[in-house]
């Protein structure tokens, strides 16, 4: 059996679009999803904007039973993988549902569902136990979720390496793959917009103060000063190349270098591990860096890692070589869940022959990047690398490419 993963079914939930057409569609055309925080009243924090999906009503796509015991986040995330797995027209009867699984990742998740048993807990002391566990088990909450909806009892887990863990959740998957699974549901949904989620976002002075949803979250800028969060992500389809083959599946690309790295504690005069960790994962793929079209930035938003990224991608590929897109400034960053969405853009780049705009941004005249601040860029891509930093330390690079089932479908 090939050892090759390929994407087959995608499932986008976004600021800028509810659904995978949509958002790509919106993104194609420079539509920014960021504005007030619209689900509290966050006039009295700091930071006021936020990234949040539009026109969700989880009663209009999932059973009313379901609405109970999920929070908002997890009902993303279902909705999203009912997506991915209808896009991808997987026959529930062609694989054993042990060689079918689920991987995710989250970050922020589940604050929203704790702070809704600490308000039981305020309530009736009885609540404790209830308040108390959720904290232990809300990270595995959208994989359960998604495995019982759709009866996959294969390998399943869930990755927590903040931003990061959407490229980490689909390189398990792909480890999977690579064994005896055929198909993996995999990437991440990821958001916490309630008021004990955006009182811990504070506490990392990273989120933006700005105020005006075009120009508070610009990565590589001389005004950055912090990114927007959001909520959102995208949820795909992994199967095993030739299982995919066998059963006429159409395929977005393929999955074919990874690699991480976490970067040495602050102070200790040791150098950050993000260029090492993109040289490691375009050897995995077995590519140089000029067959890379475009590379999606994490960009964080804060000037001392926007350069630090900076100076990896040109060290990696030379000044102004490759084209930077970051579709997150239309977006806000939506921690496990962006790189998820970022892999989707890149796919759907490849599959459509256009590299997405970066949106309000003006690139300071200290950073050697091409970004795509001049709009939808029309071009062949047929390999991009998409990176994800963590908190704490964590650098994820992932590069996905053309396979030849891509291109007779193009």
């Amino acid at each position: 059996m090939s050892s090759a993963s390929v994407v087959t079914g995608i499932g986008v939930v976004a600021p800028n679009g509810f659904g995978t057409e949509e958002y790509w569609r919106a993104t194609c055309a420079g539509e920014n999803g960021i504005g007030p925080v619209q689900r509290f009243d966050a006039s009295d924090y700091p930071a006021t904007l936020a990234g949040e999906v539009p026109n969700f009503e989880a009663h209009q796509h999932l059973p009313g039973k379901l609405l109970p015991q999920t929070d908002h986040m997890t009902r993303l995330a279902l909705v999203a993988a009912d997506w991915a797995l209808a896009d991808a027209e997987v026959d529930e009867d062609a694989a054993s549902p042990l060689e079918m699984g689920v991987i995710t990742a989250s970050s922020a998740g589940g604050f929203e569902f704790g702070q809704r048993e600490l308000q039981h807990l305020w309530r009736d002391g009885s609540e404790y136990v209830s308040a108390y566990q959720s904290f232990a088990w809300f990270y595995a909450v959208n994989t359960g979720q998604i495995s019982i909806r759709n009866g996959l009892k294969g390998p399943s887990g869930v990755l927590v390496t903040d931003h990061a863990g959407a490229l980490d959740a689909l390189a398990q998957a792909r480890r999977h793959l690579r064994k005896r699974t055929k198909l993996v549901v995999s990437g991440g949904v990821d958001g916490s917009i309630c008021p004990w989620g955006w009182a811990a976002h504070q506490s990392t002075g990273r989120l933006s103060p700005g105020t005006d949803p075009a120009t508070a979250y610009l990565p590589f800028d001389s005004r950055a000063q912090g990114h927007v969060a959001a909520e959102g992500g995208a949820i795909l389809i992994m199967e095993n190349a030739d299982a995919a083959r066998a059963r006429g599946a159409h395929s977005y690309g393929e999955i074919a270098g990874y690699a991480a790295t976490f970067d040495p504690r602050p102070g200790t005069g040791r150098t950050p591990t993000l260029t090492r960790a993109i040289r490691n994962a375009l050897a995995d793929a077995k590519v140089q860096p000029d067959e890379i079209d475009v590379v999606f930035a994490d960009a964080a938003g804060i000037p001392e890692l926007d350069a630090l990224e900076a100076d990896a991608i040109e060290e990696v590929f030379g000044a102004n070589a490759v084209p930077v897109s970051i579709p997150k400034t239309m977006t806000g960053r939506l921690f496990a869940g962006g790189a998820a969405v970022d892999i989707a853009a890149a796919l759907l780049s490849i599959r459509d022959g256009v590299i997405p705009p970066t949106a309000n941004v003006r690139v300071a005249p200290n950073y050697a990047l091409d970004l795509t601040t001049d709009g939808l860029r029309r071009t062949t891509v047929r390999a991009a690398l998409v990176l994800a930093r963590g908190h704490g330390g964590f650098n994820s690079a992932l590069v996905v490419r053309a396979t030849e089932d891509t291109d007779k479908e193009r």
